[in-house]
């Protein structure tokens, strides 16, 4: 498909007599699937979040309770998850809102995922179930996001195409 093919109606998820102008919001067009990709996006984002945040705390915990053989390395593991916990909450929040650029910030988020999937699936130490419940979400994720509704919903009014 290209680019002039994504400005018609029909590419964007909407009937030729649904177009989205600029009196009309996007969720008036919506159907009831790309109602609930949103919700799985922002559901999905969220318990990442969380994830990360209970990560967080849990790494706090084995710093205080156990010696590290490397205090430095602990802490900046500790640092690097906190940076993550914090960007992750901030896209998943403004997935909320609908921002345009969390929709960029969720499919790098989700490729740094797939990527600690593809390692848990590999070496020494190898936990393939930890490596598919990574790689499902993510995947999952990008393409939702990457669908023409859900990516119509994230773009401002101005850049949405117009009938």
């Amino acid at each position: 498909m290209n680019r002039r093919d994504e400005t018609r109606p029909e590419a964007s998820g909407h009937g030729p007599n649904e177009s989205v102008g600029a009196d009309q919001p996007i969720e008036a067009t919506q159907d009831g699937g790309a109602r609930a990709a949103l919700v799985v996006v922002s559901v999905v984002l969220f318990a990442e979040a969380l994830l990360m945040v209970g990560l967080v705390i849990w790494l706090l915990f084995d710093l205080f309770t156990l010696e590290p053989s490397s205090m430095a390395t602990a802490i900046a593991l500790l640092v690097l998850v906190v940076i993550g916990a914090v960007w992750v909450s901030a896209v998943a929040f403004a997935s909320l809102r609908r921002a345009p650029w969390s929709r960029a910030a969720a499919i790098v988020w989700q490729i740094l995922q797939i990527s600690v999937a593809v390692g848990a699936f590999q070496g020494l130490f190898a936990r393939p179930d930890l490596g598919w419940a990574l790689l499902v979400p993510a995947v999952t994720v990008i393409g939702l996001l990457l669908w023409t509704p859900v990516r119509v919903a994230y773009s401002r009014p101005e850049d949405q195409p117009a009938a």
